[in-house]
């Protein structure tokens, strides 16, 4: 029975010997029949081996032909970001010299600005000057209006039986121009303007 559980290769030539010829040939086609067997699923295992060799072939195709589009892909993104970088750059440089321009530009303003209200004011005090300059004419021309009035001289009547009076020298009562361009009466036909008599026969 041991003998018989075994392959024929472990069997020793006495034990062969032993043994019936039908139960040779018996041992023989089970041997043949193990070994066809083994053979084809060998072949099976081949297929699926080279199967899946074919497929791993075809994802490394894949693979290389993405890695030549992702190269390519890289590529184009290096010099873009080359690109972006100048420009960036450039931008930096703008940005720099708008900055110095605006500086430049609001101090020249501030500048100019300042000059512009330090003229105002200068004319500010000018005009109230002309200002002062005029009322007080006005004020000498009212005092010299009632000083030399239609009558006559100063605390002479007509027809008071008085002596009469020597005539006096007047001012002129017309519009005076001082020489800096304002007039102590104001323009013709201006409410300032006063009807002054030059002379007593007036």
């Amino acid at each position: 029975m041991e003998a018989e559980a075994g392959g024929l290769e472990e069997l020793t030539d006495e034990e062969m010997a032993a043994l019936g010829k039908e139960e040779l040939v018996r041992r023989l086609r089970r041997e043949e029949a193990a070994r066809l067997a083994a053979l084809v699923q060998r072949g099976r295992l081949m297929q699926e081996v080279n199967r899946q060799l074919q497929g791993h072939l075809g994802e490394i195709r894949e693979l290389k032909q993405l890695n030549r589009r992702l190269q390519a892909e890289n590529r184009e993104l290096r010099d873009l970001c080359c690109f972006l970088d100048s420009e960036r750059q450039r931008g930096r440089r703008a940005a720099r010299q708008w900055q110095l321009f605006g500086t430049q530009a609001s101090r020249a303003v501030r500048e100019d600005l300042g000059g512009c209200w330090q003229k105002l004011a200068e004319l500010e005090g000018r005009q109230e000057e002309l200002l002062r300059e005029n009322l007080a004419l006005k004020e000498l021309c009212l005092a010299l209006g009632e000083e030399w009035g239609p009558r006559g001289g100063p605390g002479g009547a007509v027809g008071s039986g008085a002596g009469p009076t020597p005539e006096l020298a007047l001012p002129p009562c017309g519009p005076r121009d001082l020489g800096d361009g304002s007039s102590s009466t104001g323009s013709v036909g201006s409410p300032d303007q006063l009807p002054l008599a030059c002379s007593p026969d007036d």
